[in-house]
């Protein structure tokens, strides 16, 4: 007989009392998630890296503030990982020294000549598809990036940001149409839907 897995509630329970070992388990479960989405919003493999140890060190420090609104630790985490990015700098500063001593626990990939050839291409292709979207608002870019790359529903992406699933779903229609009309061009040009970088979002939310 096998012995099922602490759910994220009862492990986050036990953090929130100061259980070191219980949001360890927290760190494994969820950090390689919040290193991919802070990839996907930097296009930085080493800015997502030290953003993500400052993720958990912010989500340790205010632990005694959070109440989980559903049965997984992500949304919230995501709605960290959010405001995280936006200030970095000043995030990465106020953390330089526990980043340090956090680093070694960080996701990190091997270092081989193939492995760094192929992050050194995904930075590529990442920063073109963010350069694509750059002139939608800051809260249309964190909709597409939850719902549609994240794969959050309305209401996890409204948990992760706090706001009312209504405006998640305005927010989604807003981002839509933006895109599409960003897109009339490029049809007009002959260019095909798979060959413009927002075809990463069209597509998925056509």
């Amino acid at each position: 007989m096998t012995l099922e897995s602490p759910t994220d509630p009862d492990l986050w329970a036990r953090a929130r009392d100061g259980d070191e070992q219980a949001f360890g388990a927290l760190f494994d479960r969820h950090s390689r998630t919040v290193y991919n989405y802070l990839f996907r919003r930097t296009a930085d493999w080493s800015v997502a890296e030290d953003l993500t140890s400052v993720v958990f060190l912010e989500t340790w420090r205010r632990r005694a503030e959070v109440r989980l609104s559903s049965d997984s630790l992500l949304p919230w985490l995501y709605g960290v990982a959010s405001n995280v990015m936006h200030n970095h700098r000043r995030s990465l500063r106020r953390h330089r020294a526990a980043l340090e001593r956090f680093r070694a626990l960080a996701p990190t990939p091997d270092d081989s000549a193939a492995t760094a050839a192929a992050r050194l291409e995904a930075e590529r292709e990442m920063r073109t598809v963010l350069d694509s979207i750059k002139n939608l608002s800051r809260a249309d870019q964190e909709i597409l990036a939850l719902c549609v790359w994240e794969g959050l529903g309305y209401a996890e992406a409204a948990a992760a940001l706090g706001v009312p699933v209504g405006t998640v779903r305005s927010r989604l229609a807003r981002a839509r149409q933006r895109l599409r009309l960003e897109a009339e061009p490029h049809r007009a040009d002959g260019h095909k839907r798979g060959d413009r970088p927002t075809a990463l979002f069209t597509e998925e939310l056509s």
